[in-house]
């Protein structure tokens, strides 16, 4: 038997050539990413180019802004406080320098300006984060500023202004304030003169009987007899003295800039007898400002607030900002009698309503 080989059809002579299909696909693939290369080293060569053509100064100088970013979002968001002045190291600085004055630095314990504890800022970060944790951050860039940079601030501020406890930043500055800046309670405040001198001379009244009533606070002064009633201590109410003027009392309800639950308001009765003079002082903080209402206003008697004299008018209202150093004296004659004024603290107009809420929060009485 012999095997005699097939020639081979047109199919199969073709099927060889056939086979590889798959390589020739390959080839394809190949010549498109050749392609593709040349096209990512024409971009790279286009990108570089254009950096060469960019002036080398400019370019070094964003890298660096972009490096100062970077590090300034690190160190805020990580930031504690620093441990500047204390309260404490603020009395002593004060004193020595001859600011003294038996109502600024009364020892009290309870009051935020004369307590020695130390580590204040710490403690007035610490309040500013439970308040962001119960409400919100947004609206309290100021204060996280004014706290975390608080000693630099209060050491640093000229002499003219120097608040001892807590300094708010880019506040506008003045010694004195226009009528028109709370004109709802100054209005308000003028119409119940009447009122408010009614139940002043009520209480006056016991004066006759006894040196200092109950209720009444005298204060130290270099000369003379300075006495204030307080409605409101500190963000405290005091009952026995708002049972005793109660029209004066509720009037304080309706005043919508009022501050209330905040270690920086008060409301009293200031009384200066003839010949007395308040020594140079600052109040604690420039986030208020401090409305006279006069009740009995003799002559030579002024208030002066850094260095500009006024003089308080019978059923009209003095603003000023009591972080000025600042002074009170009546030159009057004996028989001309007291000068009598209804002291008020309200916000300062610039404190936003997010930042009064806060601030309430931060420095409420007793935290």
């Amino acid at each position: 038997m012999v095997w005699v080989p097939l020639s081979p059809t047109s199919s199969d002579r073709w099927a060889p050539l056939r086979a590889p299909s798959t390589t020739t696909m390959s080839l394809e693939c190949l010549t498109d990413w050749i392609w593709s290369l040349d096209g990512l080293r024409n971009f790279i060569a286009t990108g570089i180019q254009s950096f060469r053509d960019c002036d080398a100064t400019a370019l070094v100088a964003v890298a660096c802004l972009l490096v100062l970013f970077v590090w300034y979002c690190y160190h805020v968001g990580r930031e504690q406080p620093r441990a500047y002045a204390t309260v404490n190291a603020l009395m002593q600085s004060a004193e020595a320098n001859g600011v003294q004055n038996g109502f600024v630095y009364c020892q009290s314990p309870e009051c935020v300006r004369c307590s020695h504890h130390d580590g204040l800022n710490q403690k007035l970060y610490h309040n500013l984060q439970e308040y962001a944790k119960c409400y919100s951050w947004s609206g309290m860039g100021r204060i996280h500023k004014g706290i975390r940079e608080q000693g630099r601030y209060l050491n640093s501020r000229p002499s003219i202004q120097k608040p001892e406890v807590f300094f708010l930043p880019d506040l506008p500055t003045t010694p004195y304030f226009s009528r028109d800046t709370q004109k709802h309670d100054v209005e308000l405040l003028e119409r119940n003169f009447q009122t408010i001198l009614c139940e002043f001379e009520t209480l006056y009244k016991a004066f006759s009987n006894c040196s200092l009533p109950q209720g009444w606070k005298m204060n130290s002064t270099p000369s003379g007899e300075w006495f204030t009633f307080y409605l409101v201590n500190q963000g405290m109410c005091v009952p026995r003295n708002c049972r005793r003027c109660p029209r004066t009392y509720r009037l304080l309800g309706s005043l919508r800039t009022c501050i209330g639950n905040n270690v920086f308001g008060n409301a009293c009765i200031s009384v200066l007898s003839p010949g007395t003079v308040i020594a140079e002082h600052y109040g604690p903080t420039n986030i208020r400002i401090r409305c006279h209402l006069g009740l009995k206003t003799p002559s030579n008697c002024e208030l002066v607030v850094g260095g500009e004299p006024q003089c308080w008018a019978e059923g009209r209202c003095l603003l000023f900002d009591d972080s000025f150093l600042h002074t009170a004296f009546h030159e009057g004659a004996p028989e001309e009698g007291p000068r009598v004024v209804f002291m008020v603290d309200l916000w300062h107009p610039n404190v936003a309503a997010a930042e009064r809420q806060a601030l309430d929060f931060i420095f409420a009485p007793g935290r």
